[in-house]
């Protein structure tokens, strides 16, 4: 379940930044792309494990998935894939995937005291 070590490196990253900004985190935003996509709901549940007793203990946790974007290779243009309708919108032509999101952690929100 990759989800626990995505879970256990999340904390790491986030006790590291509380205590650079001497906060107690309340919300933390990643994003991630498709092909890298997590379980929201394992996800979720293995954070809330591994962080019970730790500062950031009862912090949401928001999960943002990125849509699969392509490039046409006829015309160039670069659109999020639909999967039901799988040809460059703007001509027609066929394309190519272009690299799916990483996961990243995109912000973190701290209590002010």
């Amino acid at each position: 379940m990759h989800e626990t070590a995505i879970a256990e490196s999340l904390l790491n990253l986030i006790l590291a930044e509380a205590a650079k900004h001497k906060g107690r985190p309340k919300t933390a935003k990643i994003s991630c792309g498709i092909f890298h996509a997590v379980n929201d709901d394992v996800l979720t549940f293995a954070f809330e494990a591994i962080v019970k007793g730790a500062p950031c203990e009862g912090m949401k946790l928001e999960i943002e998935h990125k849509p699969i974007q392509a490039r046409c290779r006829n015309c160039g243009y670069v659109f999020e894939l639909e999967l039901a309708a799988p040809s460059c919108p703007n001509c027609g032509s066929d394309f190519d995937l272009l690299p799916d999101e990483p996961l990243v952690l995109e912000q973190i929100e701290f209590e002010t005291e």
